[in-house]
């Protein structure tokens, strides 16, 4: 749903458009273009197509590097998640071996003996 017309400068340059986006946003993104060209042109020099499009490579490149990182994170966090259920699961199947045991005591005496110890490391 299209906004109200929003007037923004960009190095020296004034756009008028119209967004969805908030005037704040899109004002707030303007100065991030803005300050990205200042990286790109000397303050002397015109701001050609050719400075507008290298920033816009920029961006894309680091929205690139943002994607890839943000996978990576949730791969490790898909890693960490699978190693901690394994040991969830491990646990509750020991706690499930000693209830069965506890149930069937009879069992205990012509079978395995069940020993419960403590692991000073958990």
């Amino acid at each position: 749903m299209p906004g109200s017309p929003v007037d923004l400068v960009i190095a020296g340059t004034r756009y008028r458009v119209v967004s969805s986006a908030s005037r704040e946003e899109l004002q707030r993104l303007a100065a991030l273009v803005d300050e990205k060209l200042g990286g790109l042109v000397p303050p002397d020099k015109p701001v050609t197509p050719q400075a507008m499009l290298l920033a816009a490579m920029a961006f894309a490149h680091e929205a690139e590097r943002a994607r890839a990182a943000a996978a990576a994170t949730t791969e490790r966090a898909k890693t960490v998640l699978q190693g901690l259920l394994g040991r969830v699961d491990a646990t509750l199947g020991g706690v499930d071996l000693v209830l069965r045991k506890l149930e069937s005591p009879d069992d205990s005496a012509g079978g395995d003996a069940l020993e419960l110890t403590v692991d000073p490391g958990s």
